[in-house]
C-alpha cells in the first residue's frame, strides 16, 4: 500500500459518506427548527386556551350567582302569590263592612 491514498477506492467512499452524512445533518437540523417552532405554537395556544377557560370560569361562576340570586326571588314570589290580590281583599272587606254599618246606621235612624 502507498503512502498516499488519494487514489485509494476507499477514499472516494468516504468523501462520499461525508457528503451524505452532511446532507442528512442539514435536513435534520430543519426537522427539528421545525419541530420547536410547531412546539412553541402549541405551547402558545395553550396558552391562549388556558386564558379563554380561566375566563369562562368567571362567567359561569357569575352566571351561577345569578341563577341563584333568581331562584331565591321566583321562591319569594310564590310564597307570597299575589299580594296586589291580598290587599284588594282587605280592602273589599272593609268596604262591605262600612257598607253594612252605614245600611245598619241609616235602618236604626229612620225608625
Amino acid at each position: 500500500m502507498s503512502d498516499n491514498c488519494s487514489d485509494c477506492p476507499v477514499n472516494a467512499r468516504v468523501d462520499s459518506l461525508e457528503k451524505e452524512f452532511d446532507r442528512f445533518r442539514d435536513g435534520s437540523g430543519k426537522t427539528h427548527k421545525e419541530m420547536f417552532e410547531r412546539l412553541s405554537a402549541l405551547e402558545q395556544a395553550r396558552a391562549s386556551m388556558k386564558t379563554m377557560l380561566e375566563s369562562m370560569d368567571g362567567k359561569i361562576d357569575s352566571l351561577t350567582i345569578m341563577v341563584q340570586s333568581l331562584t331565591n326571588k321566583i321562591n319569594e314570589v310564590e310564597q307570597k302569590p299575589a299580594k296586589r290580590w291580598e290587599g284588594l281583599s282587605d280592602k273589599v272587606i272593609w268596604f262591605i263592612a262600612e257598607a253594612i254599618l252605614i245600611v245598619a246606621a241609616v235602618k236604626v235612624g229612620l225608625r
